[in-house]
């Protein structure tokens, strides 16, 4: 690691990071008037892109994903800019399914100091804050390399909620909304109502807008906001709608799902049989299904899209840690489930899909989660259990509480290890060739 790599990375993780603080913010607290003087001080990067938005609970970074995937394959240089990341913070930045580089890193980062040492000065006279935070300053960087790159498209994921978003200064081609459920209620509110019309916040007047919210309540919410913002709306169950065949046995070998779509759209009745995935479950199947609605819905204005690329990018996608199958005998499969929605649909997929003997569970979360639910969901699929935390994030939950948690759920057998390492190998030591971990 170079020191100007170093450096780079040093910079960006001193500023105010949301999501690792014992405490985020929304509301009045967060505004977007900055990220806005940031991009104009950057020459409004994200205004020279086509970019397609993404918000929702859970499914927008595999959506995005399989958009990128399919654009790509078609022949568009297709930036993706989604977070969190999984190892390194240029995993952020991808571009045609390679992340940005060391050294783009170290040059785009160079390119935001002088800035950002300005409107620190700036906001330290007028009102005692600090300026730009590091979601801020990732979501530029992004716009800023996809520029300098040349991509024809960017496929942006939003990162909390969407109205107060910091990827939410751009105008785009196409907005996703992929599903409502209940995730950062603080922030964003405890009814399914109130979450949908914050995620509904990138809705821009005129613009398209696929919608994979079924639920009655927030679907209407979601409705609401696209009849006053005159935004066409593409609706999942309306004008598309999809049948999901499962893999089986996938812990005996490489096997892949396979979707059934219907499109209702522009006056026509559109299918697509046998559609094969790069990703496991049927909440990947409805993703998919809302990646095969916007790539049409791009296709009608004017993209060249050829079938046999949108297939191939769908099959090809990969996306770390959903559902991802890292090993075998035993069989590792990483999932970065974190609510109670994408626990159950993780739970689903692990049930159709894989024939273990045994199951071993290695669990961490963080604070502000319904950690009892999320629990109680997985506890009954597994005969063992690890739980552990994170390392380097200060919202991670104790160990020693989840292991109260689960024993007041459950009386499946309940280990503690202090860190992620120690969890690891413990599951090593305990599970069979013909195992699950």
């Amino acid at each position: 690691m170079s020191d100007a790599y170093q450096a780079a990375l040093s910079f960006l993780y001193g500023r105010i990071d949301y999501e690792r603080a014992l405490a985020m913010p929304y509301g009045s607290e967060l505004k977007l008037d900055r990220m806005r003087e940031l991009l104009a001080r950057l020459g409004n990067p994200q205004d020279r892109l086509p970019i397609v938005h993404v918000a929702g609970t859970k499914g927008k970074g595999s959506t995005s994903a399989m958009i990128a995937a399919a654009l790509s394959a078609a022949g568009y240089t297709t930036g993706l800019y989604t977070s969190p990341h999984l190892d390194r913070l240029e995993e952020r930045f991808m571009i045609d399914g390679r992340a940005c580089t060391a050294d783009e890193l170290v040059r785009l980062t160079d390119q935001l100091r002088p800035v950002v040492a300005e409107m620190d000065r700036e906001a330290c006279l007028t009102n005692g804050d600090t300026g730009p935070t590091y979601f801020e300053l990732t979501t530029a960087l992004a716009w800023l390399h996809f520029v300098e790159r040349g991509v024809d498209a960017a496929v942006a994921e939003v990162g909390l909620g969407g109205r107060l978003d910091s990827t939410n200064v751009c105008w785009p081609r196409l907005t996703i909304i992929t599903s409502i459920s209940f995730d950062h209620m603080k922030q964003l509110g405890n009814t399914l109502e109130a979450i949908a019309r914050e995620k509904a916040g990138i809705v821009k007047p005129g613009v398209p807008v696929i919608s994979g919210v079924t639920v009655e309540r927030p679907r209407c919410e979601i409705e609401l906001v696209c009849q006053q913002s005159d935004a066409p709306r593409v609706q999942l169950g309306r004008d598309f709608d999809f049948a999901y065949h499962p893999a089986r046995r996938v812990d005996e070998g490489p096997i892949w799902p396979t979707i059934d779509f219907v499109s209702h759209t522009a006056g026509r009745e559109q299918y697509r049989r046998g559609v094969a995935l790069g990703l496991l479950g049927s909440h990947q199947a409805a993703n998919a299904a809302l990646a095969l609605a916007s790539l049409d819905q791009l296709a009608l204005q004017g993209w060249s899209l050829p079938e046999t690329a949108i297939r191939r990018g769908l099959a090809e996608v990969r996306w770390p840690a959903r559902v991802e199958v890292v090993g075998r005998r035993p069989t590792l499969v990483l999932d970065a489930a974190h609510n109670v929605a994408s626990i159950a649909a993780l739970v689903q997929t692990l049930r159709e899909s894989f024939s273990a003997r045994e199951r071993l569970l290695v669990f961490a979360t963080t604070q502000e989660k319904q950690v009892a639910q999320m629990l109680g969901l997985l506890l009954p699929d597994f005969d063992r259990v690890i739980l552990t935390r994170y390392q380097n994030n200060p919202r991670g939950v104790p160990p020693g509480e989840l292991a109260a948690l689960a024993r007041g759920i459950s009386e499946v057998p309940v280990q503690v290890c202090a860190d992620p390492w120690a969890a690891w190998q413990a599951a090593r030591e305990q599970a069979g060739e013909e195992d699950l971990v």
